[in-house]
């Protein structure tokens, strides 16, 4: 039986792309149900400057708080060297930096060349190192816009491998794969997850983060899955986006993703149940904002067992 782990995004992607400010402690709750429903990995909030995205103003205090929840790894974005010093001062586990292989919008979105976001890794890599090992958070590139681009149109898959090349080179302990904008297929995923490993190594990548836009999402995650990735992004409810490409909403919908890999026998470690509860909190702290998902309307089918379980729901 397959283990694939949901990395819940919708507090940091999902949050920054609506308009509507989540309460702090709506957050606390949310997040802490979530955990306790078995998503062990949260991307909890970015460090970037609060007039940007005042909707995650309080990132820091989110991290310490996740912090002292038993079994989650807390997870951050970090658009550079100043972001991760704030990310390890609240004790994050884990630290993405968005490298967008569309130049144009990496410069829409972190203000910042390639070769400027290059030195920005350089510089994390120099600070992480400067702590015991065993007390470093692990550090991702994010290959954003790497299927395409809503800025740009068509990306090159030679410059994903040259870029995750040179992630890896200036100090990342591995890339992701970022469906930013929505464009991507599942002939294309398999190409580019075959192109990384081949290429980096099978260590280099391990994570895809899929956006829904164009209605191909979970097709996209069967086709990573299949080809041996291991953690998927989502965003509970749908939520989330990116507000510096146009039209790039859609996040995949958790509560509908642990329903597609349960149901073909992929282990998550998610309780359903404890989902929709979850998702209740939710909806009451974002009560203007529309939530999605085929799961939560339905139901879980009559006789549907998680895998690994015995015990069949039975309605």
């Amino acid at each position: 039986m397959k283990q694939i782990e949901i990395s819940e995004v919708g507090p940091r992607d999902g949050l920054q792309s609506i308009a509507s400010i989540m309460a702090t402690e709506d957050k606390k709750r949310w997040i802490a149900s979530m955990a306790a429903a078995g998503i062990r990995e949260i991307e909890v909030g970015s460090f970037v400057p609060a007039k940007v995205l005042p909707q995650l103003a309080d990132t820091a205090e989110i991290v310490r708080y996740a912090r002292t929840i038993p079994g989650l790894t807390v997870a951050v974005l970090v658009p550079n060297l100043r972001g991760a010093q704030d990310a390890l001062k609240a004790g994050a586990h884990k630290l993405t930096i968005p490298l967008s292989v569309s130049e144009t919008h990496s410069l829409k979105n972190l203000r910042r060349t390639h070769e400027q976001v290059m030195e920005e890794v350089r510089g994390i890599r120099e600070l992480l190192n400067q702590l015991p090992e065993n007390e470093r958070p692990s550090f991702e590139g994010s290959l954003s816009t790497c299927f395409g681009c809503t800025l740009e149109g068509p990306v090159s898959e030679e410059a994903v491998l040259r870029l995750g090349e040179s992630l890896l080179k200036a100090g990342c302990d591995e890339v992701g794969l970022s469906d930013t904008t929505g464009y991507a297929n599942p002939a294309q995923v398999r190409r580019l997850i075959r192109l990384i490993w081949e290429n980096l190594g099978r260590d280099a990548l391990n994570g895809i983060h899929l956006h829904n836009t164009r209605g191909q999402g979970l097709a996209n995650v069967l086709a990573a899955v299949d080809e041996g990735i291991t953690t998927v992004d989502s965003s509970m409810g749908g939520i989330g986006g990116c507000p510096f490409a146009p039209g790039a909403s859609g996040n995949i919908v958790t509560e509908d993703l642990v329903f597609l890999l349960e149901a073909m026998g992929y282990s998550t470690g998610v309780d359903m149940s404890k989902l929709m509860e979850a998702r209740k909190i939710l909806a009451a702290a974002l009560p203007d904002e529309p939530l999605y998902g085929f799961i939560p309307d339905a139901g879980l089918p009559k006789g549907f067992q998680y895998a690994g379980s015995e015990s069949p729901v039975l309605a």
